[in-house]
């Protein structure tokens, strides 16, 4: 019998089931099924567009079935070329395991490891040799695997497509095997290597797994789909007030996809507020706060989405700075500014050169006063300090931000002014803030980080 909750599962923030009347009839047996998810540790982190799916997970453990979780330890080293426009490049196993245990950690957020199992593809593939992999790639002819749309685009852009990229569909399908997966699960730009799986599994006398696949989140920018590559995310380990902030930057179209998609808000509600905005008789901006409380709360609690809400209120709406925030004495920046010369003259020496030790380190700081007196006003590198802290990346991503007029100053006088050239003086008491969400006090030298 098919309920109501069933067919939440089966309808909402789903693209398309192969085969949907088999998954059902499968689901209406009773019968726990084994539900496949691959990841392959690429990159170590998980943001709300790997979410969609993950959650559909849980809705099927909820209902008594079990998830299989593959490492895509060998498949990382190639890369998925799903969406991809060149070829990627390998990752060293090292890098792989790394990621792989932060991707767990950030996993079982959403999921219930309770009731998944994890298998690593070295289990299986560790064991191949070159006979067996010839043997593999037998059952398939390039033909079908250039029928996919990327790599048929990019043979008739005479762009290369390695071996290697061809061999993952392979090797992904195979891991349907492995395990004897009744369903995998994946987005919807993994149609062609879950099909290949399907397929796979006939070849071998496997009864198909059914596919579940579902919609691509598209990210903070409203246009392409979310990516830390593009940096449109919204990563599961964001810190709370960043989180809120950053769904509170999505374009009004996406407030009810995201709702539909990463939240829990039942359908009677969301139908209710999809009018209220089509009739414009509700303020987009009442709805992207609640949508942005019910992320957060999700995963980091309901007390972190209150808290985050006053926090952007506060910061963001009324134009004021956060009542807390990362505080750096005037003591800490000497020190990171002398290290910095130090280091200049130490790459000095060894090129030869001979400069002249304390003229560079004084000429380094002009007429700055590092003591700690609050009057004072010193003269800093902000690229340095904000790369020191680990606000910026590095040095030249603080310059861009600089160019970019990303960065300004809060003085303590209540003066704002935007960062025009690196070297900026600075007080005790002022805030420099880097774009709209991070901030750091220069306080006195008995309160250094």
């Amino acid at each position: 019998m098919i309920t109501p909750q069933l067919t939440s599962v089966l309808r909402r923030g789903v693209a398309e089931i192969i085969v949907e009347q088999e998954l059902t009839q499968l689901l209406e047996s009773g019968k726990p099924l084994r539900l496949k998810q691959g990841f392959d540790p690429s990159c170590p982190d998980i943001h709300l567009g790997h979410v969609v799916g993950l959650r559909k997970l849980r809705q099927f453990q909820e209902m008594g079935h079990q998830v299989i979780l593959i490492v895509g330890d060998w498949t990382a080293q190639i890369g998925d070329p799903s969406g991809q426009s060149v070829t990627r490049p390998m990752l060293t196993p090292e890098e792989v395991r790394r990621n792989a245990e932060t991707y767990m950690k950030q996993f079982f957020k959403v999921v219930d490891r309770g009731k998944t199992q994890v298998r690593w593809q070295t289990e299986w593939f560790g064991k191949f040799d070159l006979a067996e992999v010839i043997k593999l790639t037998s059952k398939f002819t390039v033909a079908q695997f250039l029928a996919r749309e990327d790599f048929n685009k990019r043979y008739k852009e005479g762009r290369p497509i390695a071996i290697t990229e061809l061999l993952y569909p392979l090797l992904q399908a195979y891991d349907s095997v492995a395990i004897q997966a009744d369903v995998e699960f994946g987005g919807i730009d993994q149609k062609f290597n879950c099909l290949v799986g399907r397929e796979l599994q006939t070849i071998m006398g496997q009864r198909p797994q059914q596919v579940f696949l579902v919609p691509l989140l598209v990210g903070m920018d409203g246009s392409q789909k979310m990516s830390k590559s593009l940096g449109n995310y919204i990563g599961v380990d964001d810190p709370f007030n960043d989180m809120y902030g950053k769904t509170m930057s999505i374009p009004d179209e996406l407030i009810m996809p995201y709702f539909e998609l990463v939240t829990d808000v039942p359908d009677k509600e969301l139908t209710e507020m999809r009018q209220q905005l089509d009739s414009q008789s509700i303020n987009p901006m009442l709805a992207k706060k609640r949508l942005a409380s019910e992320i957060v709360a999700q995963f980091h609690g309901d007390e972190a989405a209150r808290e985050a809400e006053k926090h952007f209120t506060r910061v963001f709406q009324r134009g004021k700075l956060p009542e807390e925030m990362l505080e750096v004495s005037v003591q800490y920046l000497k020190q990171v500014h002398l290290e910095e010369q130090r280091d200049i003259i130490r790459r000095s020496k060894e090129k030869g050169e001979t400069p002249d030790d304390r003229e560079l380190v004084e000429s380094s700081l002009g007429a700055s006063k590092w003591e700690s007196e609050p009057s004072y006003t010193y003269s800093v590198s902000i690229a340095l300090v904000l790369s020191k802290l680990g606000l910026a990346k590095s040095k030249a991503e603080a310059k861009r931000l600089i160019e970019q007029g990303g960065i300004k100053i809060t003085h303590i006088d209540g003066r704002k002014t935007t960062v025009s050239s690196d070297r900026s003086h600075i007080q005790v008491g002022d805030v420099i803030g880097v774009g709209k969400r991070r901030f750091v006090k220069i306080v006195d030298a008995d309160k250094h980080i």
